[in-house]
């Protein structure tokens, strides 16, 4: 059993990250906008399932490894398509 974790956006994800995730992690934290209010930034929660690892943002990005073991980016919505 594999146990998950949860980080904010912007800091340094926890070394149970593998590092399959983190080059697509840190590219979508860099496409996020600036926020110029002050909101608290969003949260990663790092998942397993079938013992791939999967970090989705609260906002609904979703990083997980294809069929390939590539790390890829979608987003929640995009599951009611598939």
């Amino acid at each position: 059993m594999q146990l998950g974790t949860r980080w904010s956006a912007g800091s340094e994800p926890p070394a149970s990250v593998p590092a399959s995730l983190r080059a697509q992690i840190d590219a979508v934290e860099n496409a996020m906008p600036v926020d110029q209010l002050g909101q608290p930034a969003p949260r990663w929660t790092l998942t397993w399932l079938e013992g791939k690892p999967i970090a989705e943002l609260d906002t609904g990005v979703i990083v997980s490894l294809n069929e390939e073991g590539d790390a890829v980016v979608r987003h929640d919505e995009d599951d009611d398509f598939a």
